[in-house]
């Protein structure tokens, strides 16, 4: 028991996770990759259900790292992008032991900005929030029946996920110092 508090308080602590990103980052780097960790801001909270039956939040979020929304101008109105990020899908507990599904989906924070203040702008920010996460998470959501929760801007306990884009060059090669007893890549 004493390890596992110890863990907990280890993993809880502010420094040592900065420590846990730069190690990860690090790790990464060596493999040729960049990665940046992706902090979400609370922005608001659409319910809805998942496969006709389970409740699921869906937090709609924001971070600078993420595109600025674009329009562009077509016939009859326009076309916007709204570039994302989605977190893989995680169930949390909840009181009384009940299970809660929570997907976070990223904005810039611009786009939610203009969600505030457009109420058009707000219904196509969770369509395209709920449209994110039925693709790309293989799930049905109801649509009918999703609602913005007020005055609830965040559900569950804010995980970072990672944006990961390839290096320049690829991975660095390791080196050669003739003492490995495994064969090169």
């Amino acid at each position: 028991r004493e390890l596992f508090a110890e863990l907990a308080a280890e993993l809880s602590d502010p420094e040592q996770y900065l420590v846990y990103q730069k190690e990860v980052a690090a790790l990464e780097r060596e493999r040729g990759v960049e990665v940046q960790f992706v902090h979400p801001n609370p922005g608001f909270v659409l319910r809805t259900s998942q496969d006709g039956s389970r409740r699921c939040y869906i937090n709609v979020c924001s971070n600078e790292l993420m595109g600025q929304p674009r329009a562009h101008a077509e016939p009859g109105g326009h076309r916007w992008e709204l570039p994302y990020s989605l977190a893989p899908g995680r169930e949390e507990l909840r009181r009384a032991g009940h299970r809660r599904l929570v997907y976070d989906v990223v904005f810039h924070p611009i786009t939610v900005d203009l969600a505030a203040r457009s109420p058009r702008f707000l219904r196509m920010l969770c369509d395209t929030a709920l449209e994110a996460v039925e693709s790309h998470c293989s799930v049905q959501l109801d649509r009918n029946n999703s609602t913005v929760l007020k005055g609830v801007s965040y559900k569950g306990i804010p995980q970072a996920p990672v944006i990961r884009s390839p290096l320049p060059g690829g991975a660095p090669k390791p080196p050669d110092d003739g003492e490995s007893p495994l064969p090169p890549f």
